[in-house]
């Protein structure tokens, strides 16, 4: 059997014969657009309605199928899965005509359309290419970039571009584009030459003729080549060349493949990115030589481009399709607009285009382009060297900037020039293949001399060239790669189909079940070039007898009984060959699959069958072929190959018997003589390699039979298994006479192939069983593979090895057996590799030894394919050992590495892949182990397969990390130690900011029938917990509702009239709105951030409502009957904050585009004030940097001041901190002292003015920018001017001055750099106590000059308007400085006289600011906040005590009593900030105790000593102060608080204290409990803004301070709940925290247990958080290394993944944890019955009919007669 090779007709069976037709002409002929496109092109109208309308038709659809045949052209390539598995199917894209048709299927999976384009023009070509979307355009490592997948559609004039996600681009195109080719970074246009596209004129420059364009919205730009020359440097230029084409490009290697068509030579170049010195080079065109030909006389360049830009360019032209598309819509005039005008149907699709940078590279119009190409040459057209280059300017206009080039491209190789060249000779197909040892060839086929010529190429060893090497030459009519199997297939001219690999010849494909035509043609095969009749059929017969082994078509559909094609096919069957239907070429291969295109036109796709299927062959192939010389192992695999691929080949069980043969035959064994080899079964497939000579099996049966069973394998287990002595079996006699005939002359043939490489591949061998030992998967394999290691081993004279294989497997290896004996001559020609070792290596020996603690030589391993044991010795190494270099250095203690040559790139490889690149903290050798273990790639299923020993010490540390793991550990670590809650939340960590699992889907119907009153959207669940006992958030979201209609209660007495008992109601019902107007505002804060919009819908805004019912008959009650004066305007800002608080529900991480925010703009004038609030808003919460800067401008020329307010505000919140430039400019505009002195006059309205000052505050929020600060603290006294100007509402102004003063400079204190000259701190006390004005500095001073003619002021500064804003500045630049001497400044006076000079209120705001100041003295308890209220005050101040005192004349109890509230409410205030969202307790009692106190006072009778409106100012001051420490916590007393003084509407009770008292309440369920109040500077800031202790009089009120600033809390709200969310249900769920603050100067380091969902404290103060067991598994989130992680878990609605432990049951349904399976049953040890109270059974079941139950019949009843029938039980027994 030895001798199978020597036969020549090897033959490869083809699998899989299918007919194939491309998907997408089916569907186009049922596509519904396709048949009327196609009639309307081809028959003219009258034709189509002639009279028989039948027969025309019919015509047309003759024509239509002719004219798709023409059209028609597909492609094929392997499946891309959009998440990354591996995918074995087709897809296709197919064109015909207008049509782009894609579709994905296989064998197993139907095909199916997956996406179908029809574009207006017929389609050139069509081709997938990915797009990168990256920011910086180095040439670096794009791995990281995000990669857009698209189809790109050419048609004559543009390329139309579809990306997965569904954006559409289109660009058109500059020229006329011959070929378009995907590359790695984008695509490349091949622009089509014409001859006469030069202009008459003297000869020029070329233009160039390859362009690159790297994304849909990114310039095309020309591609430059850098050709090396031997001797000089190399030259960098455009690529101009004509006769260049392009025939071929691949993207990794990323290489394009030219041909020369004036040289007729192929030569290949390395495409990448352009650096950024080539570019220059380009651009700066050398100057040197003024020779005739670069000199372009301007002129007909001239007249060039404007017949260009007309549109009536000759029809040569390259640009001129690109001039007509443009021409009709544009004058050629406007060179400014860009040229490509992308028409997008997504807006987000524009954000490359965003980034200024970009704008520089544009186009302008299409001389520019025109221009700047032909001026791309190398040297520069010198213009001065013609007569009227005075004419030059008019048209090189200055924006015509050169476009840089993007991609380039390197010489690589060129073939070499032979004397016989053809002119003709461009390679038709081109493809890059790889042998079976991963060498690789670029295989070009060159048609017109029936050529295949492969060259060999390969990386440099730094990975920065190839290489290119020999060309070989195989004659070939046409050629396919197989990727799968690293071959390829080569059509020859005879007609025979060829196996290759690389360049050696595998053997012929036969394909069975080809059709047979009739006996005609004879069996040369036309070539395309021969006429038919030239080739006479003289003797076929002969032809085909001389042609024997060329047999390719069989008859026989299916052969199995292979014998008999081997022997008689060749002379019977003759008369059935028939070669009339032959291969005519070969398309479309995919991985192993490919189509052959027939003479008569079918196509057939078929599957070349793959180099072994069972998975112990292909490891010791691949363990065979790593150890083998390269050329030695290509021709192992072939003769493999070709016996495993044998038509009739074997199925997966005789594939190892026939591997087993195979390869002892070519290591010189007689496989028909050894025992064990020769009972092989190979399943009656006796295929004609095999076993030629085997007879016909027959009927009958014979003696052999039973001598084959007594020999199989199967009975000798049976026989030496150590059960027969036991059941004393005796033995059969089987003769032995076989046996010992063969053991007689038993040696190795040494001239075989593989034969002195005998104990290398023993060796390796070896590894491999050892590796397929830990797979408990591969036992059957395991035991196959050591039969034949026993044979070689004996035959080797390997002593240990066989006593090794006989522990493993005592009855599989028999003590003796055949040896074949090695010549003693030919030991020496054995080649025993430096590797070897006579002891056999063993994993299980290792690991022992290593457990015990003794040394160990290090464990040898193959790369790649022994990766299981690496994994288990190092696992070992770092986990027994303790050894924690073992994963870094390439671990040389533990492992040798087998290699047969130092393969150095291979190891660096290696190395990069398994070193220990993990940045998260690890901290014990666990969990070292097993995040290694996920980098490599091991999973549970890979451990489930281990055995159990060795598996053992992987569990264990598995078992340890899984108690306590760290929060931030990659998805696969958690996946990998079972815990599924953090692996979800590492999952969802990676996701992008999205809806998450909390968000509320309320579809927008539900609540239709009762109006929407803005609030429907709150997340129900998650209120639900943290509020469970009571309905409290019902009743808020009652109080906070403004979108019904209010009852207005008024009783008619007996003398009012009728129609002033209906003013009386209308009176009241004004009162009533003035509280619903301030509703909003708290509204807003309620529902903050917890709405994901739909962006197909407008954002719902709930109506204001201001109409009232008055009971009992519930008649309507309106404000606009006439019947009272109503205020003008009154509603305008309530709508405004209507609008606020509806946008402000959208999330942060909503998705919204400026379309949407455009499409929400009403239709109705009087909804504009809404519009403008949900822009402040959409600011607010972020999306505003989104709306594009046209549409801001859109809004602001409106010129309507709410929108501007609005916008300024929204725009300025977005880009908080910032600087930047464009939103500067923006609010500069409408600042006058921001303008230069000369500018015009704008008039801008005075609350915008106001909005505008504070957005510069916010822009430049902590920069302490000079210029900024300087104007703004001039802005603070900004006198009146002469016509009237700056008069009225001055005070506001100025507060916003001063506030955005302190935010510029915020918390910078003493230390503003470059500001000393400014005096800032003594301008603003100046401010503050008043004094002379200074001379006023800079450039303002013009302006100034004349005093109003209204205001009176003098040279003093106007405290009263001043103060406040000086005040809050100082505040706000010295925060948190404990700033002692400024702190001295703002204490409160404290002499009688001083007193008389300072506003009460203003008393507030200094005591505010030095308690700011002073952040650290902050106590929270009453006696510090007395503590701030002057001894003067103390003493005499009758409004805190009830008692008169006796006072002197000289004081003023008026003064003293409301300094005294006032101070105590800035003080109140103070402790608010430092303790806001802190929920801290001393705290909120200190503050409730005085608002409690200020309620008091109110109704005390000498409440009107102190004012009214002073004492309701300062409770609600106070009230805000405590909603800001409970902030989100929802407190029922704070609550109580706010409840009763919503019903308090007359008297005092204006808008402002409405305003006030339902923003406490909003803040008090901030967002609905998920969001709290930071402490940070810049929140601080906000709060100042939006909480300013001054509320409007009215709802028109903006004179002390804008209303649209209340809005600012959000800039100070930060999420905070943390939800536990159960893994399991994705429910929310109660869990028990432990937080650990870190110690400060007032509190050591505490920890403290919370039940989440909750808020936690600000992140700056914890050291960690954990959720504690035992109910749950534990899980540490460690603050100490960053709060990153925790942060983004806040942020995606604070979902922290939660796992029950297994037999616990949550806090919800087990409340007391009783229910637990570890909980002790009730019915202890004894059976009778316990006696219980029934309210208990509660606490163990939830069954509904349980507690009825319990409720009826075990409580005690009232009667006393049913007493007696019940029992005598106090307490009634249930028996469970």
């Amino acid at each position: 059997m030895s001798n199978f090779y020597e036969e020549r007709a090897t033959m490869i069976a083809a699998g899989d014969l299918q007919e194939f037709v491309p998907f997408g002409r089916d569907h186009c002929k049922h596509h519904p657009n396709a048949l009327n496109l196609q009639l309307r092109q081809l028959q003219p109208a009258s034709e189509l309605w002639s009279s028989d309308g039948a027969a025309g038709l019919v015509g047309s659809l003759q024509e239509v199928t002719i004219h798709e045949k023409q059209k028609e052209s597909w492609q094929l390539r392997k499946g891309v899965s959009e998440i990354g598995e591996e995918v074995d199917y087709d897809e296709e894209l197919y064109m015909a005509g207008n049509m782009v048709i894609w579709s994905k299927g296989s064998k197993s999976q139907a095909l199916a359309v997956y996406k179908a384009f029809t574009v207006d023009s017929p389609v050139q070509q069509a081709l997938w290419c990915d797009f990168i979307i990256s920011q910086d355009k180095s040439d670096k490592d794009y791995s990281s970039d995000e990669v857009e997948k698209c189809i790109c559609i050419l048609q004559s004039s543009c390329i139309n571009i579809h990306s997965i996600e569904g954006k559409d681009y289109i660009a058109s195109l500059p020229f006329q584009v011959a070929n378009v080719w995907p590359t790695k970074y984008g695509l490349l246009f091949e622009r089509s030459s014409s001859s006469c596209e030069v202009p008459p004129g003297p000869p020029r420059e070329p233009l160039p003729t390859l362009f690159s364009m790297l994304h849909p919205l990114d310039e095309i730009t020309p591609l430059v080549c850098k050709s090396g020359s031997l001797f000089g440097s190399s030259r960098v230029q455009y690529v101009v060349d004509h006769a260049m084409k392009i025939v071929f490009l691949h993207t990794d290697p990323s290489i394009v493949m030219t041909y020369d068509t004036v040289q007729g030579l192929h030569s290949v170049w390395a495409l990448r990115r352009v650096k950024t010195e080539e570019g220059n080079v380009v651009l700066k065109f050398s100057e040197q030589g003024g020779t005739p030909q670069n000199v372009a006389t301007s002129s007909s360049l001239t007249a060039h481009l404007r017949s260009l830009s007309k549109g009536d360019s000759p029809v040569a032209s390259p640009f001129q399709n690109y001039s007509s598309i443009h021409s009709q819509s544009r004058s050629a005039s406007s060179p400014s607009l860009h040229s490509r005008s992308p028409s997008i149907s997504n807006m987000a699709a524009l954000s490359r285009a965003h980034s200024p940078a970009l704008g520089v590279y544009s186009f302008s119009g299409v001389q520019r382009f025109n221009l700047s190409s032909h001026n791309h040459s190398p040297k520069r057209h010198s213009f001065s060297h013609s007569p009227s280059s005075n004419s030059n300017g008019s048209f090189i206009a200055p924006e015509t900037e050169p476009i840089v080039p993007e991609l380039c491209i390197d010489h690589l190789w060129t073939e070499t020039v032979t004397r016989l060249r053809k002119k003709n000779s461009q390679a038709s197909k081109v493809f890059i293949t790889s042998d079976l040892c991963g060498q690789k060839f670029l295989c070009y086929l060159v048609d017109s001399e029936l050529q295949l010529r492969c060259v060999k190429f390969q990386e440099s060893n730094d990975k920065t060239q190839l290489i290119f090497g020999s060309v070989t030459n195989i004659q070939a009519k046409d050629a396919a790669p197989v990727e799968k199997i690293d071959t390829m297939l080569v059509l020859e001219s005879s007609g025979n189909l060829v196996l290759y690999t690389g360049v050696v010849r595998v053997g012929k494909v036969f394909i069975p079940g080809l059709p047979a035509p009739s006996l005609t043609m004879s069996n040369t095969m036309p070539r395309p070039s021969t006429p038919l009749d030239g080739v006479t059929t003289t003797n076929p017969l002969s032809k085909l007898l001389g042609s024997l082994d060329e047999v390719l078509v069989s008859p026989v559909p299916e052969l199995r009984d292979s014998s008999k094609l081997h022997d008689s096919l060749y002379t019977e069957d003759c008369t059935f060959q028939q070669l009339g239907t032959y291969i005519h070429s070969i398309r479309d291969p995919v991985r192993n699959r490919v189509t052959l295109e027939l003479s008569n036109g079918s196509m057939v796709r078929i599957t070349i069958p793959e180099i072994a299927t069972s998975e112990l062959v292909q490891t010791c192939l691949q363990a065979i072929k790593f150890i083998l010389p390269k050329e030695i192992a290509v021709q192992m695999l072939v003769k493999w190959y070709s016996v495993h691929s044998a038509p009739g080949g074997p199925s997966d069980h005789s594939e190892w018997n026939l591997f087993v043969t195979c390869l002892m035959n070519m290591m010189g064994y007689n496989t028909d003589r050894l025992a064990w080899t020769r009972n092989f079964d190979f399943e009656g497939s006796l295929s004609p390699v095999i076993a030629p000579k085997k007879a016909r099996p027959s009927e009958t049966g014979s003696d052999d039979d039973w001598e084959y069973l007594l020999n199989s394998d199967y009975h000798q287990n049976v026989e030496s298994h150590l059960l027969n002595r036991s059941l004393c079996l005796s033995p059969l006699e089987v003769s032995q006479m076989k046996d010992e005939d063969f053991s007689q002359n038993l040696s190795l043939d040494s001239s075989t192939l593989l034969f002195t490489h005998i104990p290398a591949i023993f060796f390796v061998l070896h590894l491999v069983y050892e590796e397929l030992k830990l797979n408990t998967l591969m036992g059957e394999g395991v035991r196959s593979l050591v039969e034949l290691l026993v044979q070689l081993a004996r035959d080797l004279k390997l002593e240990p090895y066989v006593d090794h294989y006989y522990r493993d497997y005592p009855t599989l290896v028999r003590t003796t057996g055949q040896v074949c004996a090695i010549d003693q001559g030919q030991t020496g020609f054995l080649q025993y590799p430096s590797f070897f070792t006579p002891e056999p290596p063993s994993v299980y020996h290792w690991v022992s030894s290593c457990l015990k603690g003794e040394g160990m030589p290090p464990y040898p391993y193959l790369p790649g394919i022994c990766e299981r044991g690496r994994l288990v010795v190092l696992s070992i190494a770092l986990y027994i050992l303790g050894d924690e270099s073992s994963l870094s250095d390439e671990s040389s203690q533990y492992l040798s590495r087998i290699s047969i040559a130092p393969q150095k790139p291979q190891a660096e490889q290696e190395e990069s892949r398994f070193s220990f690149r993990h940045s998260t903290s690890v901290s014990s050798l666990g969990e070292r182990l097993v995040v290694w273990m996920t980098n490599v790639g091991f999973t549970l299923r890979d451990l489930e397969t281990l055995p159990f020993g060795i598996a053992l010490p992987i569990r264990d540390a598995i078992y340890h990390c899984r108690e306590q793991p760290a929060s931030d550990w990659p998805e696969a670590v958690c996946l990998l130690i079972g815990r599924q809650d953090l692996s979800k939340q590492a999952c969802e960590g990676n996701l992008p900011k999205g809806k998450s699992v909390l968000s509320s889907d309320v579809p927008s119907g539900t609540e239709t029938e009762e109006e929407d009153d803005g609030m429907n959207d709150m997340n129900q669940e998650v209120m639900s917990l943290i509020w469970s006992e009571d309905l409290r958030v019902q009743d808020v979201r009652r109080l906070l509702q403004s979108a019904h209609p209010v009852r207005v209660n008024v009783v008619q007495y007996p003398e009012l009239s009728d129609h002033e008992f209906i003013e009386e109601k209308e009176n009241r019902l004004l009162q009533l709105c003035q509280r619903t107007m301030a509703l909003p505002v708290g509204r807003g804060m309620f529902t903050l951030f917890s709405y994901h919009p739909v962006p197909t819908e407008p954002l719902p805004i709930p109506k204001l409502n201001l109409t009232g019912r008055a009971p009992p008959r519930n008649t309507t009650v309106d404000l606009n009957s006439g019947n009272i004066d109503v205020p003008p305007n009154m509603t305008s800002w309530a709508s405004f904050h209507n609008g606020v608080a509806a946008g402000l529900k959208i999330a942060p991480a909503s998705q919204i585009d400026s379309a949407w925010i455009v499409y929400n703009k009403p239709k109705h004038a009087e909804l504009a004030n809404e519009y403008a609030g949900f822009l402040m808003a959409l600011g607010l919460n972020g999306h505003l940097t989104k709306l594009a800067t046209l549409n801001i401008h859109d809004y602001l020329t409106k010129g309507h001041e709410m929108t501007s307010i609005g916008l300024l505000l929204g725009v300025a919140a977005a880009k908080l901190g910032t600087m930047d430039m464009s939103v500067t400019r923006l609010l500069s505009i409408h600042i006058p002292a921001l303008l230069p002195p000369t500018s015009t006059e704008l008039d801008v309205p005075h609350n915008v003015q106001v909005a505008a000052v504070v957005g510069i505050g916010l822009v430049y929020q902590g920069t302490a920018h000079r210029h900024t600060a300087e104007v703004l603290l001039a802005e603070i006294g900004r006198p009146p001017g002469p016509e009237m100007e700056y008069c009225t509402d001055r005070e506001s102004y100025s507060l916003a001055a001063g506030l955005a003063l302190g935010m510029v400079c915020l918390g910078h204190g003493s230390n503003l750099i470059g500001m000393s000259d400014l005096n800032v701190p003594e301008q603003l006390y100046q401010y503050m106590v008043g004094g002379h004005r200074r001379f006023q500095a800079g450039m303002h001073r013009e302006k100034h000059k004349s005093p109003s003619y209204q205001i009176k002021e003098g040279d003093t500064i106007n405290v009263d308007v001043t103060c406040p804003g000086a005040t809050l500045a100082l505040a706000m630049i010295y925060l948190k400085t404990n700033n002692r001497s400024i702190a001295d400044w703002l204490r409160a006076p404290d002499t009688m006289y001083l007193l008389d000079f300072v506003k009460p209120e203003f008393l507030l705001l200094r005591t505010l600011a030095r308690c700011l100041i002073l952040w650290d003295d902050i106590l929270p308890n009453s006696k510090w906040v007395d503590s701030n209220v002057p001894q003067i005050i103390r003493e005499n101040s009758i409004s805190l005590s009830e008692i008169e005192l006796p006072c002197s004349e000289d004081l003023n109890l008026e003064t003293l009593s409301q300094a005294h509230v006032y101070i105590i409410a800035g003080a109140c205030l103070s402790l608010g900030f430092r303790f806001a969202g802190s929920e801290n307790l001393s705290a909120f009692n200190c503050l409730h105790k005085f608002a409690k106190d200020f309620m008091t006072y109110l109704s005390a009778p000498n409440a009107s000593v102190t004012g009214p409106y002073n004492l309701e100012t300062c409770l609600s001051v106070v009230l805000l102060s405590l909603a800001m420490v409970m902030a989100g916590s929802g407190n029922l007393k704070v609550l109580q608080l706010c409840r009763f003084l919503h019903m308090k509407t007359g008297g005092e009770m204006n808008y402002g204290f409405h305003l006030a008292h339902h923003m406490a309440l909003g803040l008090l369920f901030l967002g609905g409990g998920r969001y709290s109040l930071s402490t940070s500077n810049s929140s601080i800031a906000a709060l100042l803004c939006a909480l300013y202790p001054h509320f409007p009089a009215h709802s028109t009120d903006n004179r002390y301070h804008l209303q649209a600033l209340r809005h600012l809390y959000v800039l100070a709200a930060e999420p905070r709940l943390l939800v536990p969310v159960d893994v399991d249900t994705n429910m929310p769920c109660y869990a028990l925290l432990e937080v650990t603050y870190k110690g400060t100067q007032w509190y050591e380091q505490t920890k403290e247990e919370l039940m989440a969902p909750t808020l936690l404290p600000e992140l700056h103060l914890l050291k960690q958080i954990k959720v504690k067991g035992p109910r749950y598994w534990e899980l540490l989130i460690d603050l100490s290394k960053g709060t990153q992680h925790l942060k983004s878990i806040l942020s995606k609605d604070g979902v922290l993944y939660v796992k029950l432990r297994a037999g616990q049951l949550s806090y919800k349904e087990d409340p007391m944890g009783w229910q637990s399976l570890l909980a002790q049953t009730v019915a202890n040890r004894n059976s009778e019955a316990r006696a219980f109270k029934p309210e208990t059974i509660s606490t163990f079941t939830s069954d509904p009919a349980l507690l009825s139950f319990a409720e009826y019949f075990c409580k005690p009843t009232v009667n006393v007669g049913q007493n007696v029938r019940m029992g005598h039980h106090s307490d009634y027994t249930v028996v469970l």
